[in-house]
């Protein structure tokens, strides 16, 4: 072979070496990329199955805390400290009065900062002396007028401040004297006064785990000093039914392991025995003045009678506890069972897994005097109810409607009454209600008071509940914010619709003082203002009855909330086309003080919660006669950006008894609550 041939052959071999040792480097990569992915997933796996380990072991140490819990309650509840009616007692915490900005008198102008500027010639330092004493003298002018106009503002709300003061002093004073009654009663052996006393213990009790019932019907024997209870116990699925969780890899699942249903019944017995010594434990601790000589304490479930199917009061466990025995016990140290059933020689059902019932010896109407209720007959007032009671009621109310709901402390609760939680997707979440047994209007600082406890305590929303109603300011503070208001008429309705029972005052519950539909035609000849305008933004037009720059009352402020004035001279309507909103007004019926009809404008925060007025041009109002007949057309000012409120006009009274309009036009920034402090309304 020639040497040309041989080299040839040798560049062809170091080629096929060249190509061999890229495939077998090539082969080596997806080799190494298979091994990565493969311990990729192995780690992954691993992960996964870790992750699903823990979760598992949680929901176990979950289970065995709730057991834990069931378990301890007699020797927690022992702990608690006992009730007394001195918690009950409210101090006459005021704020103090803080005007903000009103509290710094307005600045005078000094006048040596107007100097005279320029002049060259006698005549003319003369006329620049003239003018800098005019501008002085206007300005000095301008600012005592506003040092005036501050110091009535300021009067204003102080006398407004000390008002609110004095009624929520007077609140405090009744319900402490209440309190006092109600224990001067006790003392007496008054079998009302001990029943409430009795309840308000154990409904303000810390003791019971969240999710227990704290409903019962009492009576005292005043003769045998004997108080007679039934008493609502926790449903047997209180105990978990599973013992345990462990997660199964070979099938990527959660295996619960049940619990024996021996020892899930055991756990129960216990349960229920324990519950029933607590509360007589409350009872007796609580008895600072020495009313009760004995408690019959009856314990029921409401549940399906297995024999019957009805719904009903199914008794598990039955004592009769008489002091002296009962307080020689210790609790701490005894088996909750053998207590019940051999020191106080009570009866728990043996099976309370199949509600089998036990017989009490003795019924609350067995005793007499009936006192708090749980879905009976009775119509309680709400303004008398014990405020303890009303509390419950309400938390009633809220577990009827599908949520959990407990009563907080009475001390250090931050202003929350009850704590609710709504388990429903999304829209749910934990609600915090707050309740004012009021006979006059709730003010707005309580309402913003509990829009700032919703924010301090991160509650998805707020619920302020009151026997007696909101005004204008409180509505329009609320309107898209997470609030939820709810009037005395309200709550009896929601009371009676889901089975509870309330009125207010001896007649029954008050009627509406308007009527949703509102009422008649008012009286005389009216008028339909029209509202027209260009533009997508969404507006709220709202009326206001005035005397000079200050409206009547605050019902007389008619908007989304407040539909109609209380005579019916001033309502909304809807609007007929080319309108986009409408008001009808009986000049002629408006009351003799009114001298303005005022119309305003604002953008609504829920409908356009970033819009402001510069959407609003060509608009006008329609001058409507009853049969919607044009009579004329008023032309108003156009919106302005940044502003979200505008007073579009204003109807005046001549001395003749004749309504002239003048065009408005001042916007306002601060949106619709802005507007209306101007003319009175308090929102806070």
């Amino acid at each position: 072979m020639s040497r040309r041939s041989a080299g040839f052959v040798g560049g062809w071999a170091e080629m096929q070496r060249q190509h061999q040792r890229q495939v077998e480097a090539e082969a080596r990569r997806l080799r190494e990329e298979e091994r990565q992915a493969r311990a990729h997933q192995r780690l992954a796996a691993q992960s996964h199955r870790e992750y699903r380990q823990a979760e598992a072991r949680r929901r176990t140490e979950e289970l065995e805390a709730q057991v834990a819990t069931l378990q301890g309650l007699l020797a927690m509840g022992c702990r608690v400290p006992a009730f007394r009616a001195s918690s009950l007692m409210r101090a006459e915490e005021i704020p103090p009065f803080d005007p903000g900005q009103l509290a710094w008198p307005v600045r005078m102008p000094d006048q040596s900062q107007y100097q005279a500027q320029g002049g060259w010639t006698a005549n003319r330092r003369a006329q620049a002396q003239a003018e800098a004493r005019a501008r002085f003298e206007r300005d000095w002018h301008a600012a005592q007028a506003a040092e005036t106009q501050r110091q009535q503002q300021l009067a204003g709300l102080q006398r407004d401040h000390e008002r609110r003061a004095e009624a929520q002093r007077a609140e405090v004073r009744r319900h402490n004297a209440g309190v006092v009654e109600v224990t001067e009663g006790v003392r007496r052996g008054d079998p009302d006064s001990v029943v409430e006393y009795c309840s308000a213990a154990l409904y303000s009790s810390t003791a019971w785990p969240e999710g227990f019932p704290r409903q019962a019907a009492a009576a005292y024997d005043a003769a045998g000093r004997q108080l007679v209870l039934n008493w609502e116990l926790p449903g047997y699925d209180v105990v978990p039914e599973a013992k345990s969780v462990r997660y199964v890899p070979a099938q990527d699942q959660d295996k619960e392991t049940a619990r024996p249903v021996t020892q899930r019944r055991a756990l129960y017995r216990e349960a229920l025995a324990q519950s029933m010594l607590l509360v007589l434990h409350q009872l007796f601790a609580a008895d600072e003045y020495g009313a009760l000589d004995s408690v019959a304490l009856n314990g029921f479930v409401d549940a399906h009678d297995p024999a019957t199917g009805r719904r009903g009061q199914i008794f598990l466990a039955t004592a009769m506890a008489p002091r002296a025995v009962f307080t020689d016990l210790h609790l701490e140290q005894v088996d909750p069972v053998s207590c019940l059933t051999d020191a106080l020689r009570g009866q728990l059902a043996t099976r309370p897994d199949h509600l089998t019932s036990v017989r009490p010896s003795r019924h609350p109407e067995d005793a007499g005097s009936h006192g708090a209720t749980h879905g009976g007959d009775e119509e309680p007032d709400l303004y008398d109810m014990d405020p303890i009671a009303f509390e419950s009621l309400v938390a009633d109310l809220f577990r009827a409607m599908g949520m959990q709901a407990v009563t907080t402390q009475r001390s250090n609760d931050g202003g929350v009454d009850v704590d609710a939680l709504d388990p429903t997707p999304i829209r749910g979440g934990k609600i915090i209600v707050q309740v004012k047994r009021y006979r006059n209007t709730v003010p707005p600082t309580a309402v913003r008071d509990l829009y700032g406890t919703v924010q301090d305590v991160g509650a998805n929303k707020g619920v302020l509940v009151t026997t007696s109603g909101f005004g204008p300011g409180s509505r329009t503070f609320a309107r898209g914010k997470p609030l939820e208001l709810i009037s005395g008429d309200e709550l009896v309705d929601l009371l009676r619709r889901h089975g509870l029972h309330g009125r207010l005052g001896e007649a029954g519950p008050a009627a509406p003082a308007r009527p949703a539909s509102g009422p008649a035609s008012p009286p005389g000849d009216h008028n339909v203002l029209g509202m027209l305008w260009t533009g997508d933004v969404a507006l709220d037009v709202c009326a206001l009855v005035c005397q000079g720059n200050r409206v009547l009352s605050d019902d007389h402020f008619v908007f989304f909330n407040n539909p109609q004035t209380p005579d019916g001279s001033v309502r909304a309507v809807p609007p007929a086309a080319p309108d986009k909103a409408a008001i009808r007004v009986a000049f002629d019926a408006l009351p003799d003080t009114a001298d303005r009809f005022v119309l305003v404008a604002a953008v609504d925060p829920e409908a356009n919660p970033e819009a402001d007025l510069s959407g609003f041009t060509d608009a006008s109002i329609r001058l409507l006669d009853p049969a919607m007949k044009e009579l004329g057309r008023l032309e108003v000012s156009d919106g302005r950006p940044r502003e979200t409120a505008l007073v579009l006009g204003s109807f005046r009274r001549r001395s003749g008894g004749d309504w002239d309009f003048v065009l408005g036009g001042k916007g306002y920034s601060g949106g619709l609550e802005q507007l209306v402090r101007e003319f009175g309304i308090e929102v806070e």
